[in-house]
């Protein structure tokens, strides 16, 4: 859930890799964040950002089962803090592929890093734990996905297109040239997360009376008044745009015939050639991914 608290920025470092190549085929410098704790330990864990998150408020479970490891947190591209839309002219649309190929270039030239013991994400960060099994094998010890998928399904698909349609036909995103024309698009923010939030949380969370808790509000509109309609005016609406089709694109499938190839691959097959040992720990109640 986003917040409209202000962020905080601390221990964030970046990285540049002076010409990336993207899939989608242009080639331009692209900026990394992240950040590293406990940088003494041999053992090294990966986390990426999910959708609607911040390397800061990412959970790294550093004062937990973490506690002894080398953790790197990673923003995933075209989340508003490595290289985006809001950041980057002329930023091409971004896939899985590009992300995993980023942050292995971050680890292996800058931060010097040969293996990883364990790749650990939420959401469309799981969906990049898949990515970096099927893309690394060698390379990656364990993968622990969390609440996601080696391929979008397509009742997520077309999820998404609720919250990108909100926002891209409300007026004040101006059709894409907010940015020129000086303006914040709070209304097809707010609309955004109107759409949304009736997807994050599950139909036994919102019957079961769960905005209720520890909350102060006494409905559910109350509750979407105060923790989502402004929770997401933080955020960049293109950068928002991107992510989103980077995550309806997902398919490890699309990996079956070589990185560089664009085809209807079978994930399945991908699948069957990970070398890391896999935790995956889905979640009952996910409208996300079943």
């Amino acid at each position: 859930m986003p917040s409209s608290e202000p962020y905080d920025q601390t221990g964030i470092s970046t990285y540049t890799i002076p010409a990336f190549k993207f899939h989608a085929g242009p080639t331009l410098p692209v900026l990394i964040a992240y950040r590293s704790f406990n940088p003494s330990s041999p053992k090294t864990v990966l986390i990426p950002t999910c959708y609607g998150g911040r390397i800061n408020t990412t959970q790294n479970f550093t004062t937990g089962c973490l506690s002894t490891y080398h953790v790197i947190v990673v923003a995933m591209l075209a989340n508003g803090e490595s290289s985006s839309p809001s950041n980057t002219a002329n930023f091409p649309q971004p896939d899985y592929r590009d992300c995993i190929r980023a942050q292995h270039t971050l680890l292996t030239d800058h931060l010097g890093i040969t293996a990883l013991d364990a790749v650990i994400g939420f959401s469309m960060a799981a969906q990049q734990a898949y990515y970096w099994a099927a893309m690394f094998p060698a390379f990656v010890a364990r993968a622990i996905p969390i609440c996601g998928s080696a391929k979008t399904s397509g009742h997520n698909w077309a999820f998404l297109e609720g919250p990108k349609a909100a926002l891209t036909n409300s007026i004040d995103y101006e059709d894409g040239m907010y940015r020129a024309k000086g303006v914040v698009p709070k209304r097809g923010l707010k609309a955004f997360g109107r759409a949304y939030c009736a997807w994050v949380m599950s139909a036994a969370w919102y019957r079961e009376r769960r905005w209720a808790e520890g909350t102060g509000c006494a409905s559910v509109g109350e509750w979407m008044s105060k923790h989502w309609d402004g929770g997401w005016e933080g955020w960049d609406a293109e950068d928002l745009l991107a992510l989103a089709r980077m995550w309806q694109n997902g398919d490890v499938g699309s990996l079956a015939d070589g990185e560089e190839e664009e085809g209807e691959g079978d994930y399945r097959k991908v699948l069957e050639g990970v070398k890391a040992k896999v935790l995956v720990m889905p979640c009952r109640t996910d409208q996300y991914f079943p």
